[in-house]
This record gives structure tokens, C-alpha cells and sequence, in this order.
């Protein structure tokens, strides 16, 4: 038996770039260039499997990506600089400070996202990875996942913690089926 979609699920949504807020979500960040007429964003990795996804999640919303290596080792999706970003940039900073939009609401779009480019699960619970820089985002974060109805708890890592049985059935349906090459172990599930 099939069940209904939410009308906030990732499956029926069409994907928009404004969905690549998952990365602001997570420990991602937005640049402005050129006086705010471009802007990219990008995320580092603490994964590798997560490079090709999250290149797809763009892709599919018609944005070119590249995945790349800095000198560190540490792997990172950006996109180039684009004049359609320049709104989703404009929304999450605050001169070059990131912050939550204060109108933020969270769907299953987003949340697809952002489970791609920080979520991971920790025995029975499924965390949501925050921007450890960003600490002025960790509660705006945890307000706009309680109004999605998913009630979490802020751990140190710093993530957004989900348990329960209810909770993580929400968060699976939200977030949808786990994209191609994405092991079922490390994606959300009731």
C-alpha cells in the first residue's frame, strides 16, 4: 500500500534552487559577488559519498557544480558565482554574516538537501549537521524543524538530534526516497 505524500515532501515538490538552502542549513556557505549581482554556494564534506549526490541535487535544479579537493584534503561541493543565487544569498546573510531568514520555512526540499550534506545517523537517532561558525543559526534551525513537525534536541557535535519512532518516520517521508548511490544506512528512515 502506497501512502499519500505530504505536499511538503521532497517527492512532490519540483525541485527549485531555492531547496539548495539545505546547504545553509548544514554547515554550508553563501559568497556575494561583484556588489551582490552574483553569489555561489558551497559545502565542505566530512564524506566523500556525498559528493555526487549533492552534485546531482544541484544539477537537477539547474545548476552546474564542481566537486573539489583544497589544499587540506577536505572535499567540497561549490557551485560557480551565478546571478540566480544572488536571492537565496541575500536571504541567509547579513553582509558576509550567515543567518536564518527570519520568514525560513522548512520543506522536504530543503531538508533533502541538507540530509545530503550533513545528516547522519548516531544509534537510534538521525542528526542534522549546523554550522559550527554559525551558532546564531542553531536555534532559528531547531524553531523551523519544530514547525515542520519535527521536534529535535541541539547536541554538541553541533547537530539537530531527531528520535523517536513518529519523528523519524516524518523526517523519512519528508526527505523521500534516498537518492541513487546513497546507502540506505546513512539516510533517514522510520
Amino acid at each position: 500500500m502506497v501512502g499519500q505524500l505530504s505536499f511538503f515532501s521532497a517527492e512532490a515538490r519540483t525541485p527549485a534552487k531555492a531547496d539548495l538552502a539545505g546547504f545553509l542549513c548544514g554547515p554550508g556557505q553563501a559568497v556575494s559577488f561583484a556588489r551582490g549581482t552574483a553569489a555561489r554556494v558551497y559545502v565542505e564534506l566530512r564524506d566523500e559519498w556525498r559528493l555526487r549526490p549533492l552534485k546531482q541535487a544541484c544539477a537537477e535544479r539547474g545548476v552546474t557544480s564542481e566537486l573539489c579537493v583544497n589544499e587540506e584534503g577536505t572535499h567540497f561541493v561549490r557551485t560557480p558565482f551565478r546571478t540566480d543565487l544572488t536571492p537565496l544569498a541575500a536571504r541567509w546573510l547579513d553582509g558576509s554574516v550567515k543567518k536564518v531568514p527570519a520568514d525560513f520555512e522548512l520543506n522536504g526540499a530543503v531538508l533533502r538537501v541538507w540530509a545530503l550534506a550533513a545528516g547522519s545517523w548516531m544509534e537510534s537517532a538521525y542528526l542534522l549537521g549546523l554550522d559550527p561558525n554559525a551558532p546564531q543559526t542553531h536555534l532559528p534551525l531547531q524553531n523551523a524543524l519544530l514547525a515542520s513537525g519535527l521536534p529535535c534536541t541541539l547536541v554538541g557535535a553541533p547537530a539537530l538530534r531527531v528520535t523517536g519512532r513518529r519523528r523519524l518516520a516524518r523526517l523519512a517521508e519528508l526527505v523521500g526516497s534516498p537518492p541513487h548511490g546513497v546507502a540506505m544506512s546513512t539516510w533517514p528512515a522510520a
